[in-house]
């Protein structure tokens, strides 16, 4: 996953907007046509060649990539209920946290006493350090009267349903010779009505021990609350209060919410591929070392497994805490009970994310690689070796058949990251050859950065790198062909993370678009996986996400149901196709006014000059009369002309595009004198400004200043359509230059030539990829009609073949702004069949729509 500095939602979809191509040209009417919308219908052919094979396809080629953003893991998949269960929460993880976040004190029947978190040599464990310490005055009115906290869960509350069984749990210790009573209780969240019968224990003896016991709900309630209150006098104290439901998936303890967990198999993914994403290589790569650990480590699979009262908490990069609950043992099971490949992906000592720093320590970095050994020791070991009886004594005595392990994630410095992968995988590959050790090629699908890991990867004969990239649903319909080109003998492509930038149907067409080339070259693309998995609604970091919920539901976006219909009609080998290509008109010169922005800095911008390819001024601004020309596009920033320059000088503000000029202009050249005053990036440079999400614009010192690209936005999504290395100088002043002749682009910074490109790629809205699933002897023709048009296609499969007149037939059709939520998903697959199928027939594919052909047919 890489920096969120540059990705924003859409800002509303219209696919057909977004091609550039014109269907005018050869359409037909035909209003009986199934499927047909008020478009027009426009003809198309598909040939399938039967007798030539294709690349087998990978069993494992589409997966899914978890990480915990969004509150994916505690909050989510993680089954656990209670929010801070071991108060562990601090203000050096998060500004709003303190150890009883979450937590609330209660009383019943008048009792008093005080509530603290302490950190002192009562603790439970070593990694386990705070805990809850309970003052009982036993003032209390009698009976049943008790002082203790309350807790409030994830989104609203603990979610609870009639006649579910909860498993609770607690560690406790009492100072009391008599013994301490706990009563734990859920309650609606006013507290005036009990979910269930209370549970009643008795604590007994100074020393930490386990009390558990079960709750039954009487009442279904998103909004509840468990409540732990101890009676008498003395002192009680407590950690690790849990609350689990008994119906885990697949029954395991210490498991999965079992809706997201079902969805998750539902895909029937091929591989796991956890725990991150940034979460692998931000932070320190540290040991937890007690009492002055360093909260935000990297993830490190050590801290993750044995018992979970001894796994330490850790500030998550995303923003909030987790436990750990769900560690290693929990992903490897998972991968296992969904029929998944498990890929791990441990760190490689440089920083990801936005963080470009390696670490130059030999020593961390040597037992970083022996980590590396022991995780796939604890995966495949025996239960004689040291990890492999780990793996045993926590339930699993058989290996879990670990054979893929990628290194590191999105590194930003290719020669730092590649020398410190190859200690790793010398060291991997000499013990374990049986281990394909993955490496990647950073944030982007182009660029410097990626440029040179591919440079690296193909010298070293890696056998597989990791490519990752978020997108704008134009470019996905552009780059369909994007590994037709790549060399066949050389490494093989793992798309880790991939998505086009929002959640609307467009953006699942778009992807299955761009899906129909990854199967296609499944010789070259052995795994992809859509990134990210999983999105709690109330806590949401990212977007587009695969799979949204909340404390009662879990429901798939549009592509959920888009990868899950490829998923599902994989097919074992590509049978070669092809279809005639949607009839295009020239899109014409690139036109928009003009814009100044900036992201995270202050900057004077001054001299601004804009001609035309005839040297007629269409714009001359020295800002010596104000900035009356200018209009503040987005209402952010703190614009002023100060000493004879416009200058931006809030350094938090983000995107403060002000715009000048004509939206009509086209050929001209764009001059202007730049000067960083300070902050954290550079220049936000825009051309062919339409509106404020429909731009280009040459992003100078970006991405935390350690790159420059030319970016081009389409309703809000952007692309990256020229990219380099420059970094910007704070108190320079830069002389900037644009050109802008039809659809080519050239750039000069300081007199010198930056960079040029030509927008002039074309966006294919009908794709399809043929498959043979060699189990059931069908055809699998899988058909992309991202258009407003129906598409009416002719079909040959070929001389020779015999076929079953009756085909089944799956699609997803629907509006290209419709997006699933939790309480209406208009995008959902709908199943029939087809009759009339022959070696030759016709079917009309929907307007905006994704298609699955299930054809039984054999030579």
């Amino acid at each position: 996953m890489r920096s969120m500095g540059r990705i924003r939602p859409g800002l509303g979809l219209t696919l057909s907007a977004l091609l550039t191509t014109s269907l005018a040209a050869a359409s037909l009417t035909d209003p009986t046509a199934a499927g047909a919308s008020s478009a027009a219908v426009t003809d198309y052919s598909i040939t399938v060649d039967p007798d030539r094979a294709g690349p087998e396809i990978d069993d494992a080629m589409y997966g899914i990539f978890y990480e915990d953003i969004n509150r994916a893991a505690d909050g989510g998949l993680y089954a656990e209920l209670v929010q801070n269960r071991s108060f562990e929460y601090d203000t050096a993880d998060h500004a709003s946290y303190t150890p009883l976040t979450s937590w609330t004190e209660t009383t019943t029947g008048g009792a008093t006493g005080t509530a603290r978190v302490v950190n002192d040599a009562a603790r439970l464990g070593e990694k386990n350090r705070n805990y809850l310490r309970l003052d009982l005055r036993g003032d209390g009115g009698g009976a049943g009267a008790g002082y203790g906290v309350t807790n409030a869960g994830y989104n609203t509350g603990i979610a609870v349903q009639a006649g579910k069984t909860y498993d609770f749990s607690v560690w406790a210790r009492t100072d009391n010779p008599s013994g301490t009573p706990l009563t734990i209780g859920l309650h609606t969240a006013s507290g005036a009505t009990a979910l269930a019968s209370p549970l009643r224990a008795t604590v007994r003896g100074d020393h930490w021990t386990k009390y558990t016991g079960t709750l039954t709900a009487r009442a279904t309630d998103t909004t509840g609350r468990l409540a732990v209150t101890a009676g008498g006098g003395g002192t009680v104290r407590l950690d690790m209060a849990s609350l689990f439901p008994r119906d885990t998936y697949k029954g395991h303890p210490n498991g999965l919410r079992k809706d997201l967990a079902e969805k998750i198999a539902a895909l029937k993914p091929g591989f796991l591929r956890f725990p991150g994403g940034c979460l692998v290589n931000t932070g320190s790569h540290r040991a937890y070392e007690a009492p002055d650990w360093e909260r935000k480590r990297s993830y490190q699979w050590k801290d993750t497994v044995g018992p979970v009262e001894e796994r330490p908490t850790n500030a998550n990069p995303w923003g909030y805490n987790q436990s750990y609950g769900l560690g290693y043992y929990e992903y490897f099971q998972f991968a296992e009970d969904i029929g998944a490949t498990p890929l791990p992906v441990v760190p490689a000592l440089v920083t990801g994310c936005g963080q470009n720093k390696a670490t130059d320590d030999p020593e961390l970095l040597k037992r970083h690689i022996q980590d590396t050994l022991d995780l796939i020791e604890f995966a495949n070991g025996p239960v004689t070796s040291t990890w492999g009886r780990k793996r045993a004594q926590m339930g699993h005595p058989k290996p879990f058949g670990l054979n893929r392990l990628e290194v590191g994630n999105e590194e930003n410095l290719p020669d730092a990251f590649f020398e410190r992968f190859t200690e790793f995988r010398e060291a991997i590959e000499a013990k374990h050859p049986e281990i394909t050790v993955i490496s990647n090629s950073g944030p982007d699908d182009s660029g410097v950065t990626f440029d040179r890991a591919w440079e690296l990867n193909r010298a070293a004969k890696v056998k597989m790198v990791d490519e990752h990239y978020y997108n704008s649903p134009q470019w996905f319909l552009e780059n369909n062909k994007r590994y037709d080109s790549y060399d066949r003998q050389g490494p093989k492509v793992f798309l880790g993370e991939y998505a086009s930038q929002d959640n609307r149907f467009g953006n699942s067409l778009a992807e299955a678009a761009y899906m129909t080339g990854l199967e296609r070259n499944a010789d070259v693309v052995r795994m992809a996986s859509y990134a990210p998995l999983l999105a709690n609604k109330d806590y949401v970091q990212w977007r587009p996400d695969l799979i949204w919920y909340d404390n009662a539901a879990a429901w798939g976006s549009t592509s959920y149901e888009t990868q899950k219909l490829f998923m599902n009609n994989v097919g074992d080998q590509v049978v070669p196709s092809e279809a005639s290509a949607t009839p295009s008109l020239p899109s014409g010169p690139i036109t928009g006014a003009v814009g100044l922005s900036t992201w995270a800095t202050s900057v004077a911008y001054d001299d601004v000059q804009v001609t035309s390819a005839d040297g007629a001024t269409l714009l001359g601004d020295d800002f010596s009369g104000g900035d009356g020309k200018w209009t503040k596009a987005t209402g952010t920033g703190s614009w002023q002309v100060r000493d004879g320059a416009y200058v931006q000088s809030d350094t938090g503000a983000e995107n403060t595009m002000v715009t000048a000029g004509d939206r009509g202009w086209q050929n001209y050249d764009l001059n202007l004198k730049a000067t960083k005053r300070a902050g954290s990036e550079g220049f936000l440079i825009a051309f062919g400004v339409k509106d404020t999400g429909n731009y280009y614009w040459w992003n100078l010192g970006g991405w935390g200043n350690t790159r420059s690209a030319v970016e081009k936005a389409t309703d809000g999504a952007k692309q990256t359509m020229a990219e380099d290395g420059t970094k910007i100088e704070t108190g320079r002043a830069y002389d900037v230059r644009i050109e802008v002749r039809g659809r080519q682009v050239t750039l000069y910074l300081d007199g010198k030539k930056w960079g040029a490109f030509t927008d002039d790629k074309v966006a294919e809205p009908f794709r399809q990829v043929v498959t043979r699933d060699k189990a059931t002897g069908e055809l699998i023709i899988k058909v992309v009609n991202a258009q407003d048009a129906a598409a009416r296609t002719r079909i040959d499969l070929g001389q020779g073949v015999k076929v079953r007149r009756t085909a089944r037939l799956t699609t997803l059709q629907g509006d290209p702004d419709a997006v699933n939520t939790a309480t209406d998903q208009p995008i959902k697959p709908s199943s029939s069949t087809l009759d009339g199928v022959d070696t030759t027939f016709s079917h009309t594919f929907p307007a905006n729509s994704i298609t699955c052909l299930r054809i039984a047919a054999r030579k």
